[in-house]
Parts: structure tokens; sequence; C-alpha cells
């Protein structure tokens, strides 16, 4: 039977030399490194978070000396004491410093909060609260930013630096200007962990030399009342949100931004005005009873807000539909690829012309002479065929007649 503590002997000790961590048992490792440094290693691991404490080159601790600090540190951690915040305190009292170092997530709003102002517009914060709540946030948010080291960087980016390579490009750059904000305010020092010069270019490949991965990021049709079951299973805002989304084949922004004041509950049509469409020009919706039903569930908590979010006078944000995707196990798809699958549906299974199907999505249809001269968008035609969607979408049987397309 294999050894819980004290895997590695003296001479082994001397002996390796292969890159790597060699596990001692207890949490202490003996690190080589590359250029074949050997240092003493022991892992933290408080509050679900796995960090690394140096505890001295192996010329200057030996075996022995290394069990007898991971032993102590060991005692630390069961007695609820972090060993890693111990050791920085002892030194602050050492050096007579009386700074405290805040946890990444307040240092992360204090930087906002001062660099907002500069900024191009109110989307551009949302953006930077939006990535950091999302990826960084989960990981090390609530930890002390003095802590936050190479090792926690990569579990913030790895996961997503080769499936989505813009947004964790950014992020980076966004993890690197607050942990150098944190340095020049006194809450931590030594080198940036997060910056890509000279340090990660060496740990992950560039971003823009990936190869393009292909997802399926439209949902063939085929699957969608499957995928209508789970995402009716779910009982947030954000389900609700997507369901609309995914009936109207509108795009997020015009769900996410509608206000009850846009409704003709008489008539059962939806007005998007033209500021808040891409093509500038109003779109009618018309109401099926699908979609109303979703409605009727949001009726109430916001005088002026369909899809209201946790901040005052703030729509629901587009990162909580990303994020029940995931929750669904679907992160390969995005809300924005079900107006492809929309589309697919009404070209594959039904016979309606393609010029209602194109109005549906809110798209331009023909050229100016001829936009000047229609005088109609289809509505009653396109009443119809939103109505079949949400049947076929609902797995409600629905008969297509050829005739009205």
């Amino acid at each position: 039977m294999a050894r819980g503590y004290n895997k590695l002997t003296a001479l082994k000790v001397t002996r390796l030399n292969k890159p790597g961590r060699y596990s001692d048992g207890g949490n202490l490792y003996l690190q080589v490194s590359s250029r074949g440094g050997k240092s003493w290693l022991f892992r933290v691991e408080t509050q679900r978070i796995r960090r690394w404490m140096g505890l001295g080159s192996v010329r200057t601790v030996s075996l022995e000396q290394a069990r007898a600090l991971a032993a102590a540190a060991r005692l630390s951690v069961l007695q609820g004491i972090d060993p890693l915040e111990q050791r920085q305190q002892e030194r602050l009292r050492r050096r007579g410093d009386p700074c405290e170092s805040p946890d990444f997530d307040v240092c992360a709003a204090a930087y906002i909060a001062q660099h907002a102002p500069a900024w191009r517009n109110a989307k551009h914060r949302q953006q930077w609260e939006n990535t950091l709540k999302t990826y960084a946030s989960p990981i090390i948010g609530a930890l002390k930013i003095k802590y936050v080291d190479t090792a926690l960087i990569l579990q913030v980016l790895q996961p997503i630096w080769t499936v989505r390579s813009e947004t964790a490009s950014r992020l980076r750059g966004r993890l690197e200007r607050i942990l150098a904000w944190a340095k020049v305010q006194g809450y931590r020092d030594g080198d940036n962990p997060a910056r890509w010069r000279g340090h990660l270019q060496e740990l992950l490949p560039r971003s823009d030399a990936l190869k393009t991965v292909k997802h399926h990021s439209a949902l063939p049709h085929t699957e969608i009342a499957t995928f209508w079951t789970a995402l009716r299973a779910q009982t947030t805002a954000a389900a609700r949100a997507m369901q609309l989304t995914i009936l109207t084949a509108c795009r997020t922004s015009e769900v996410l931004g509608a206000r009850w004041q846009e409704f003709d509950w008489d008539n059962q049509v939806w007005t998007i005005p033209a500021e808040r469409m891409k093509l500038k020009r109003p779109h009618r919706v018309p109401l099926v009873p699908a979609m109303q039903g979703i409605l009727e569930r949001q009726q109430g908590l916001h005088p002026l807000l369909v899809f209201p979010g946790e901040r005052a006078g703030r729509p629901l944000s587009n990162m909580a539909m990303l994020m029940l995707l995931r929750r669904l196990g679907r992160a390969d798809l995005t809300v924005h690829g079900f107006r492809s699958t929309f589309r697919d549906w009404a070209a594959e299974l039904t016979d309606y012309p393609s010029e209602v199907v194109e109005m549906a999505l809110a798209h331009k249809v023909g050229s100016k002479v001829e936009h000047a001269y229609r005088r109609t968008d289809f509505f009653a035609r396109r009443r119809q065929l939103l109505d079949d969607w949400a049947g076929y979408c609902t797995a409600r049987p629905v008969v297509f007649d050829v005739g009205r397309g």
C-alpha cells in the first residue's frame, strides 16, 4: 500500500531532476523548475481555493525541515487560520506596515468606480462588471488581492482561453490593470501575475493565433422541442426572457430592453421602437398565445421593464441568458443562434415566402425601390408563422396550411 506521508527520501530529492512537482504527502511537494532549481511548496486549500505557499529552497531547507513547516501549516488550516495570511501578517508587523489587503472583488469595484467616468459609455462599464463577475469572482473574488498569483490567474483564464478567446484576452487585460492598481495602492507587491509579455505568453497560446474553433452556436431545429422542455423547467426571469427571445425570433437586446408601454394588449401587438432596432425602424411583433403566457408571468415585477435586472432601473443582463445556457449544459450555443434555428425551420419545414420570414427577423427585404412601394409588413402572415413556430417549439401538433404561405 502506498504511503500517504513521507513519500520522498533525501536521496530521491537529490536525484530528481525532471521538471515537475513531486508529492511527499500531506500537501507537501518538491518542485523542480525547468532550469533545475528545487524548492518546497505547501498546497493551501481554504475557502475552496487552492494556492501554493513557498517553504524555501532545497539548498536552505532540508526535507525534515520542510516536513516540519508543512505540519505547522496543516495545523493552522485545521484551526481555521490561513497560513499564507498568517505569514503575511507577521511580515507586516515586522515592517510596521499597517496596510491591509482587501479582497479582489473590492479592488475591482474600486478600480471600475475610479475609471468608469472616462470610459465611452455605460455599456463599457457593464462589460467590465459582467466579465469579472462571471469568470473571475467565482475563483478569486473573495480572496485577498495580495494572494492572487499566476496559478490562480490561469484557473480563471484557461477554461475560456481557446473557446472564448476574445473574451479571455479582454479579461486578462482587465485583471492586469486591477492588479497593477492594487500594487500602486500598496495592497500587493511583486510582479503582476496577469501580465502577458515575458510571463503568460510562455504559458498560454497567443489568442490571435488560435485556430477558430467551430461550435454549433445555432441549435438544429430538430432539437428545439427537447431544448424547450428543459428550458420550461427553469423558473428564473432569464429562462422566460430566453423563451420569449426564441418565440419572437427577436434579438437579445430587443427582448431584454422591452418596456410595458410597447405592448398593445387589445390588438395583441408588441411594437419595438426604432431606437431599439438594428435598422432604426419600428418593428411590430404579433403576440401569439404562447408569448402572452410568458409575459403574464413577468407582470407586476417592475412598472416599466418587462425583464428588470438586479440593478435599479436596469434590465436583465444578457450574461444572465448565457449563464443559463451553461447551467443547461449548452455552453456551445448562443442566444442569437436561435434566430438561425427559426430561419432553418421556416425554410425546411414550411412554405412561407422568404420575405415573410425575413420580416419576422426584422431584416431588410428587397431594394430601396421595392421597400418604397411595399405597403405591407405581412403582419397577418407573420402572426400565423410565429404561432406555427411556437407550436413546433412546444411540441404542439401543427398542421401547415400551404395555401396561406
